[in-house]
């Protein structure tokens, strides 16, 4: 079955598997009706909530207008992408003659299906967000308990469409293709991981554009709390909240989980070559065994989320979260236990011992999550002495909180490398002796583990952008003090957890790209034996100035992203202070224009989806073709490293600015309206654009360009001595200045999108007679 032997309980275990998945999809769906039983609170919440849910939704609906021609191209890229080079040996003998026609089908087809899976979790995880702020708005005026579990509930929706269909996504190809399935796995991960990279970039846009706006005009130069109704960038704040937040991360994460079951499948079945049964035949407990994990964790994901409670008169969000974690991962790793016991056992002594390796590898993932939850709310918490360090330094001004701020983030990128160094070592221990490519099995099995929990970890991402906007409804609805309190301290939480899940969503992206590195490795050999037979030796020059070209690639792209911020910014604080100046708007006698700012925000997100794509998924193609494999290996390490630690930075460095303010907002330093809070204010609008735009979007990059390097060792390899040299040397000169067009393109963008009357506004910082009594703070 499947060209594989599988026995009964292998068999079984497949379906079992697959409905797990499915039962992962049903609980998401039953969840979302609970949801939705619970009331919708006051017409003035309700107005202020149909705003932010039009406002998510018109932006989807462009955003899938704009890349949906992207993908279609990509699929039939890909299509012949496989046609091109002979299919393996397990593609023969599953498919016959027609191997080369259905894996090259498969690769297309898995490519649209990760495409279209990542698109559902992002907008299905989004509207589920947006039909939960509300309702978490309303249970505040009731109790803590109550508004803390409908957040965190509405969350574990969205994470369990990320965990069933990325899990049927992966088991379903298996299913199909057998030991085939390599070609059509790289498809389906690809397809997430690109999906994931354009929700990610636009998200972090349009969502950044409006914090810096509302934050800089609002609070540094009127005067005016956050969400002030009178601030024409509040819903579209709130709107980015739910696109970049919810929408982005989610479809981040859910890739990250379909590429760690990608990596591991095929680093399986190169391992099940190497090491077959006594008797000659293939043992396939290398792939069964990731998959029934990643079972196992949707089972202790479901049983973690009723742990998450506020328990007698408990108001402790982030002790409720992580103790619902801790559960998960307790389940979990008993899960482990018990199928490496019944299952896993060695052959090498005829069946008589377990083989502990892959538990052992599994579980340091687990543990790797947990500590980095750790290591990442120790530099971004309120209560830790960083985040204090940075509001002390706000006494002083913007410039020593900048530079506050950047030193924590540098000193916990240090510390994330070293965890995850710790980790991949570990696994280097464990498969001591056992060779390459069981090594690289291990650090997959890591990237399975540190992700089994990702019910969890999106149920906690998601529940920032959640309370955040519920706080937001509250502040315009002007509900009672007492609903307030409740949401301003679930919100201080969301901060802590969004930080968090990017720390896991950064760490996995380095287990993934490490796994796919090493399936690089693998698949390259397995076209042409003697390629890469010495390894990647970082002493040959072009092997070298593909690592310069890689470790750059990294900051290009977060340049460009923060520069496209800092355009969009700019034309949002225009609009504010012009809508700042219309008369009976600061004393509340006439609404400002949410529909306008929200505009500014979609239009400069999509204009910037083309050029950021251009340049991940052509850049590897032009290293491969003018340097070759080899170098193309080291342009993969370079990237990993300098990617690994500027997202780190980014993410850590932007939290810790933004719990820094908040602080302060707590009456420390001064308070609200105070010089500190002014500096603090500044701190985090720098941070804004790094924690929720490049420092996240690195991640899906890195994987799109692993994966485009997977995809294309092969067909270089295959290409290799053929009469086909000079026409590659033209396509890659042809990409390289399409490359080139696109950067430039991103670079020189209209000016902020403003007329030349606008713009004179934009540069008038004085925003009028009466408009508040902050001044410049």
């Amino acid at each position: 079955m499947y060209g594989l032997g599988l026995n009964t309980f292998e068999i079984a275990a497949l379906w079992a598997v697959l409905l797990v998945a499915i039962l992962g999809l049903a609980y998401a769906v039953f969840l979302r009706r609970q949801i939705m039983a619970k009331d919708t609170g006051t017409p003035r919440m309700q107005e202020v909530w149909n705003a932010i849910r039009a406002g998510a939704d018109a932006y989807l609906n462009t955003q899938r207008r704009s890349i949906l021609p992207f993908i279609a191209i990509l699929a039939i890229l890909l299509f012949f992408s496989a046609w091109i080079v002979n299919p393996t040996p397990e593609a023969v003998d599953m498919f016959g003659p027609r191997a080369r026609l259905y894996v090259a089908f498969g690769r297309g087809g898995a490519f649209i299906m990760g495409a279209f899976f990542s698109l559902m979790v992002g907008r299905w995880g989004m509207r589920t967000a947006v039909q939960g702020n509300i309702r978490v708005a309303s249970a505040s005026r009731r109790s803590y308990g109550e508004a803390l579990q409908v957040a965190y509930r509405t969350g574990t929706v969205t994470g369990m469409l990320t965990d069933g269909l990325g899990l049927f996504g992966g088991t379903i190809i298996f299913m199909l293709f057998g030991k085939a399935a390599p070609d059509a796995l790289l498809g389906f991960g690809f397809g997430g991981t690109l999906l994931a990279l354009f929700m990610r970039v636009g998200g972090g846009i349009f969502t950044k554009a409006a914090d810096v706006g509302a934050d800089l005009v609002g609070k540094v130069e009127a005067g005016l709390e956050e969400d002030d109704p009178r601030n024409a960038a509040v819903i579209a704040d709130l709107v980015g909240d739910n696109v970049g937040d919810c929408a982005g991360m989610a479809a981040d994460i859910f890739e990250s989980y379909e590429v760690t079951i990608v990596s591991a499948l095929i680093l399986g079945l190169a391992v099940m070559r190497e090491a077959r049964n006594p008797d000659g035949t293939e043992n396939v407990q290398w792939i069964i065994f990731p998959l029934v994990v990643r079972a196992i964790g949707v089972f202790s994901s479901i049983i973690g989320t009723y742990f998450v409670r506020s328990i007698g008169k408990e108001a402790n969000a982030m002790r409720s979260i992580f103790r619902g974690f801790l559960t998960s991962a307790a389940v979990s790793i008993v899960g482990f236990l018990l199928l490496t016991i019944v299952y896993m056992r060695n052959p090498s002594t005829g069946y008589t011992t377990i083989d502990w390796r892959p538990f052992l590898t599994t579980f340091i993932g687990v543990a790797l999550a947990i500590i980095i939850d750790r290591v990442t709310e120790y530099f971004t918490s309120t209560h830790n002495a960083p985040v204090k360090e940075i509001a002390r330094s706000t006494q002083f001004g913007p410039a020593t909180t900048i530079l506050s701020g950047m030193t924590v983030g540098y000193e916990s990128s240090v510390a994330g490398i070293l965890v995850i160094a710790g980790a991949i070592l570990a696994s280097v221990l464990i498969y001591s002796g056992a060779g390459f490519t069981f090594i690289l099995y291990g650090v997959a099995m890591t990237g399975i583990g540190m992700l089994t929990l990702t019910g969890n970890n999106v149920s906690m991402d998601a529940f920032g952008p959640i309370v955040d906007n519920a706080n937001g409804i509250g502040e315009v609805a002007e509900l009672e003090d007492s609903a307030r309190e409740v949401l301003t301290n679930l919100d201080a939480t969301g901060n802590t957890t969004k930080a968090i899940t990017k720390g896991v969503a950064i760490g996995s992206a380095v287990i993934a790209a490490v796994s796919l590195f090493g399936s690089f490795i693998t698949d390259t050999r397995l076209v042409n034996p003697e390629a890469l037979k010495t390894g990647i030796r970082v002493d040959q020059p072009l092997v070298f100035i593909g690592m310069l070209i890689g470790g750059a690639i990294p900051i290009l792209f977060g340049t460009l992203l923060i520069k496209a911020v800092t355009r969009a910014a700019g034309g949002m604080i225009a609009e504010v202070r012009r809508q700042f100046r219309i008369p009976g708007l600061m004393e509340g006698k006439v609404k400002p224009d949410y529909a306008r700012a929200v505009g500014i925000s979609t239009q400069a997100a999509q204009r910037e989806l083309l050029p950021l794509a251009i340049l991940a998924v052509l850049s590897p193609i032009v290293v491969g073709l003018i340097l070759k494999e080899e170098a193309l290996g080291g342009f993969l390490a370079g990237l990993i490293l300098s990617g690994q630690l500027l997202a780190v930075y980014m993410a850590n460095a932007g939290g810790a600015w933004d719990n820094a303010k908040k602080f302060i907002e707590d009456g420390n330093f001064g308070g609200k309206r105070s010089p500190a809070h002014a500096a603090s204010v500044i701190g985090d609008t720098v941070g804004d654009p790094l924690k929720d735009t490049a420092g996240p979007a690195l991640n899906p990059m890195i994987k799109v360009i692993n994966l485009v390097s997977v995809i294309l060792a092969p067909i270089i390899v295959g290409l290799r001595g053929t009469s086909t040299q000079i026409a590659m040397w033209v396509v890659a000169l042809a990409l390289l200045a399409l490359i080139i067009w696109a950067v430039q393109r991103s670079r020189t963008a209209a000016d902020y999108g403003l007329s030349a009357d606008e713009m004179s506004v934009a540069l008038d910082v004085n925003p009028g007679p009466g408009v508040g009594s902050g001044g410049n703070a």
